[in-house]
């Protein structure tokens, strides 16, 4: 079969036993690949911005650069985490896992993976796991 697209996942209307079946893993595989490649692409940018540091005698415009620098590293800092989410996605893939509840085992859905590739919860397990989260943070 020829490679899946967006639109493919977004009108799949197969029943369990296709879920997740070879096309659909190569298909989430190539995304999260992207996804890792772009976020990679990222911290190396930043690495050589940050190199260039450009030496500034007026205090405020140096306030002013490393706010934005402390402002891209925790942009980065994120992408790290997402990356480390990415990664483990991937070895759920490699392993047969990707695309089931780790709570329950059940399917995630298509869709939510498109929009969250790396969503390791259904959409009922996550509302359950922030209802418990809010209510023992009170």
């Amino acid at each position: 079969m020829a490679k899946l697209t967006e639109q493919d996942i977004l009108n799949w209307n197969g029943g369990e036993d296709d879920y997740m079946n070879a096309d659909h893993l190569e298909f989430f595989k190539e995304l999260l690949l992207q996804l890792q490649q772009e976020l990679l692409n990222n911290a190396n940018a930043t690495a050589s911005h940050l190199q260039e540091q450009e030496a500034t005698p007026d205090p405020a415009d140096r306030a002013t650069l490393e706010e934005e620098y402390a402002l891209e590293l925790r942009t980065r800092d994120r992408e790290r985490k997402l990356l480390q989410k990415i990664q483990s996605s991937l070895r759920n893939i490699e392993d047969g896992s990707y695309g089931f509840c780790e709570d329950t085992g059940e399917a995630i859905g298509l869709k939510r993976l498109l929009a969250r590739p790396t969503a390791t919860l259904s959409v009922e397990a996550q509302e359950r796991r922030e209802r418990m989260k809010r209510q023992y943070a009170d």
